[in-house]
């Protein structure tokens, strides 16, 4: 990132109130490795305030997924100037590269990747699923074929994983769990994973030597059953977790089932307390988010973000721009005109020229990404919901990823199940679109269609 480009991210972050310089460390040796604190509600949605031992993070939180200790494309001063607090490490891949011992001989991954904020690692449950042709899952744990190193074996148990957690040295670090796909339809199994969980959340509870310094969250399973999620829900929040996530979605499911999962997992009395950080795991995309921010989530993380920007896609307030098309080749505004962003000197030609062609063109990309997910999107909720202006906050970002979208009557409607997911919380969207039976459903990631009000402005 170029000093200029730094010291524009640095003004933008010094006139949000929800960025600024880290807070630093716990002032007291007796306060808890987590504090929150809850600012402001808006019907369902949270702003709080988490208290790690690397600083304050501020909610609603966006958190980008550096595996292997980086975010790829960027920098660790790169994030720090984006204004991010809190990033993912992968455990699994730590342990296999560059190892866990590693790490902890040199004061852990803040110190080995010169990280100054806070670190979540997943405990390296969801390579269950993404790798499950590699592994084989008994009660003890999970044994893996390590993908880059073909008949290389590691055992993955709740104790091990904790004991690489303790030696990543993350502010938050995850239970085991044992995860199975959204998608899977055999019953015996799911209510296997289920259960297991819970035992093995139960060996992470023991296992855990750090827990004045390091954070234990446990993770609700339960798959789509309604069921099993109460069991789960109410068995996790009997161990008394610093903070909890939502686990086992976001894995190819209908919406519709993924947004009445998440609800029921937030639903006042019944679902994950009020008084701590609720994580909804794997879940990047801005409608996605914003929806769940409506339902009472605080935290989300995803490599959304950074993996389309390598692919030459933009996310913008109109939905996504493919910069590889020919359509860009002559367009010489902005990347999103009216917006004062990292990139808004460099015009759509020329980064279609460059884009999947020259690597400085994934980072420029993935800058621009995690600014809007992380400093505009986020940032802009967080202060919607302390002015209490954030159902009417809701229906303008639909009505601008939507453009395509309006009153009755129209041809097209933003998707169904959002609609449903709002109306559950309480904000209305009957004026807004039309809702009518047979109305097109758009998709959830819209190709930008030059039809918003930032093109309409600059097109004046």
């Amino acid at each position: 990132m170029t000093k200029r480009k730094a010291e524009e991210l640095s003004d933008a972050k010094a006139a949000d109130p929800a960025f600024g310089p880290w807070p630093g460390k716990p002032t007291s040796p007796d306060e808890p490795a987590l504090v929150f604190r809850l600012d402001a509600t808006c019907g369902r949605a949270r702003a709080s305030t988490v208290r790690l031992p690397h600083g304050e993070v501020l909610t609603p939180v966006f958190m980008p997924v550096g595996t292997q200790g980086t975010i790829k494309g960027m920098s660790s001063e790169d994030m720090e100037a984006l204004g991010c607090r809190i990033l993912l490490g992968n455990t699994f891949h730590l342990a296999n590269r560059p190892t866990t011992a590693l790490l902890d001989k040199c004061g852990g991954l803040h110190n080995f990747m010169q990280w100054k904020g806070n670190i979540l690692t997943d405990s390296g449950g969801f390579q269950m699923v993404s790798l499950l042709k590699l592994a084989a899952i008994t009660e003890q744990g999970v044994e893996f074929e390590d993908p880059k190193n073909a008949g290389s074996r590691m055992l993955l148990t709740p104790e091990k994983s904790i004991e690489s957690q303790n030696e990543i040295g993350a502010d938050i670090i995850m239970a085991l769990d044992d995860v199975v796909s959204s998608t899977l339809e055999d019953r015996d199994r799911i209510v296997e994973a289920t259960h297991r969980t819970l035992r093995w959340a139960d060996r992470c509870i023991k296992a855990h030597r750090k827990p004045h310094c390091q954070n234990l969250f446990g993770i609700v399973q339960g798959h789509l059953d309604p069921e099993l999620r109460e069991f789960s829900l109410k068995e996790m929040i009997k161990r008394n977790f610093p903070g909890y996530a939502i686990g086992g979605l976001s894995g190819g499911e209908a919406k519709d089932l993924f947004w009445r999962t998440v609800e029921q997992c937030t639903r006042p009395g019944t679902g994950l307390p009020e008084d701590k950080p609720r994580y909804l795991m794997g879940v990047g995309y801005p409608l996605d988010i914003v929806v769940c921010v409506a339902l009472g989530v605080d935290m989300f993380d995803c490599v959304y973000p950074s993996r389309t920007a390598r692919f030459g896609s933009a996310m913008v307030r109109t939905g996504q721009l493919r910069l590889t098309s020919s359509e860009f080749a002559n367009d010489f505004r902005p990347l999103e005109p009216g917006v004062d962003g990292p990139l808004k000197d460099y015009t759509r030609a020329m980064l279609h020229t460059i884009v999947t062609k020259e690597p400085v063109a994934a980072s420029l990309i993935t800058l621009h990404n995690l600014h809007f997910n992380m400093l505009s999107l986020l940032s802009e909720m967080r202060q919607a919901i302390r002015s209490n202006t954030f159902g009417e906050w809701v229906r303008q970002f639909l009505k601008d990823f939507f453009p395509t979208a309006a009153p009755a009557p129209c041809q097209y409607c933003p998707p169904r199940w959002v609609k449903n997911a709002l109306d559950a919380v309480g904000i209305k969207t009957d004026d807004c679109f039309d809702w009518s039976p047979g109305r097109e459903e758009l998709p959830d990631m819209p190709k930008d269609s030059n039809k918003g009000p930032m093109a309409k402005e600059a097109d004046r």
